[in-house]
Order: C-alpha cells, then structure tokens, then sequence
C-alpha cells in the first residue's frame, strides 16, 4: 500500500512534458486544480478529463503507475462521496433506514469524487516529470517577486522542494520498518481500529529516528558542499523559456477558457 503511492516521485523518460520549463508545469498545475473548482457540471469536467488524458499521453507515464497513486487516498474517496451522499438535502430518490440519498447528494458525491483523483493525478504529473533541482528553482523563480518583502525565497523553495521529495522515502522506510516489525510477530491487520492504531505506535518511533537521521546527514552533506543558501548562487542549467513552453501557455489559455464557455453553457 505505502509503496503505492505515487506523489513526490520522480519518473525518468524522455518526453516534451519532461523537457518543459517548471515553471510552466508549476504553472499548468495550478490552473488545472483552479479549473477544477471553478464550476460542477459535466461539460467542464468532459474539458478537463480530455486536458488530463492528453498530459498523460504526451508525458508517456504509464497510466497504471499514476493510479498505483489512487489506492492511497481510497479511504478519504470513500468517506468523501459517503459523507456527501448521505448529508447533502435535496430531493430524495433513495432511502435507507434513516439516511436519505438525494439528487443534490449523488452529484455533488459524483463531482467530489471526480475532483479529487483529477487532483491527486494532476500533481502527480508534475512530480513524475519534474527533477528537484528543476523544481527548485522553478518555484524560487516563481516566487522572486516576495524577496521585496524579505522572504527568504530560496529557502522555502528549497524545504518545499526537500519535503516533497521525502515522501517516497518516509514511505519506503516506513514499509521496511512495518515488515521488521510482522517478522518479529507484530499483528497490524487484525483487531478493532483501537488495537490497530496501537499496534502501530512501535514504528513511529524508529521512523523519527530514521527521519531525523537522514535530516541530519542532509544538513552535513550541504554543509561539507558550502552551501549557503541562494544569494550569489549561479546556476549550471539556467531556466530559460523555450518555443514549446510559449506553446504550452498558449494551450493553458485556450484550455481555461473552454472549461469556463463549457461551465457556463452545459445543460448538465
């Protein structure tokens, strides 16, 4: 299950969503998740599912690897479309017992549903085309214009970017230390939810240690490099904009405003 998850990884292949600005990707994801939100009707979810399908295609991830990432999240999807299936009022057509499910309820169960795993896949493209260098300095790039306030830009760029990053590993660790633990006769799958979040208190332990640990061997190998943070840091492979990435804007444009004409005027 935890080396299912798909968020935070990087996919290497060779491809014009791979060789894109990241600025443009952090970009592109941001107006998808926007989109997303803005209306609930079928015709501007049909937009966004064909924008997705596309991405997918031109990245050349395989799809069944970006929905490994689903079973995750399966949990909080069902209690998502539970939660909004049986507590929305509106105009019933089903009941069972005391819980009444409306028109209202299933739509909007069906349209949350439909948001989330777009949202998780959406991210996951970013993060499966994107190195964390190149997604570093994309998103200290994007953020410059806070250092007329002091923020110290490259820094946070940098945490966000390490932070990301470590998921897959915590994830891994976790997994390691979970087998050690079955091997030595720790039950995590039987008893109520009680027990079973009592049995997991023996992992958290050794994976603060893990985390803490790898923090610290982090800290020393940027030290040992001399790192100090961005001021007067050059970079190798500066981010410059390229033909296809002018191309990529002008898609995203296009693709926004399709999402809105179709929110507007789609009769479902």
């Amino acid at each position: 299950m935890l080396r299912d998850i798909t968020l935070g990884q990087y996919y290497q292949t060779d491809s014009i969503i791979h060789r894109m600005d990241p600025r443009t990707k952090l970009v592109g994801t941001l107006v998808y998740i926007i989109s997303l939100f803005i209306f609930r009707n079928a015709g501007a979810f049909l937009v966004a599912t064909i924008f997705l399908f596309s991405v997918i295609k031109m990245s050349k991830v395989p799809f069944r690897f970006m929905m490994r990432g689903m079973k995750s999240i399966f949990m909080l999807l069902l209690l998502t479309v539970v939660f909004n299936l049986f507590l929305t009022p509106g105009i019933p057509i089903f009941k069972i017992w005391k819980l009444t499910i409306s028109q209202e309820g299933l739509r909007i169960a069906v349209f949350t549903a439909i948001r989330l795993v777009y949202l998780i896949i959406g991210a996951s493209i970013m993060t499966l085309t994107t190195t964390p260098n190149h997604l570093t300095d994309g998103m200290e790039s994007m953020m410059g214009p806070l250092k007329v306030f002091k923020v110290p830009v490259h820094e946070v760029a940098m945490m966000m970017s390490i932070a990301l990053r470590f998921i897959p590993i915590l994830l891994e660790e976790t997994d390691k230390i979970m087998k050690a633990q079955a091997a030595r006769g720790a039950d995590f799958e039987n008893g109520n939810i009680i027990k079973r979040a009592q049995s997991m208190v023996p992992i958290l332990v050794p994976l603060f240690v893990s985390a803490f640990r790898r923090a610290n061997d982090l800290a020393m190998a940027m030290e040992a490099r001399c790192y100090r943070g961005g001021e007067g840091r050059t970079k190798m492979k500066p981010l410059k904009y390229e033909v296809r990435d002018k191309v990529a804007y002008a898609v995203l444009i296009l693709y926004f405003a399709l999402v809105i004409v179709a929110g507007r005027f789609s009769p479902l």
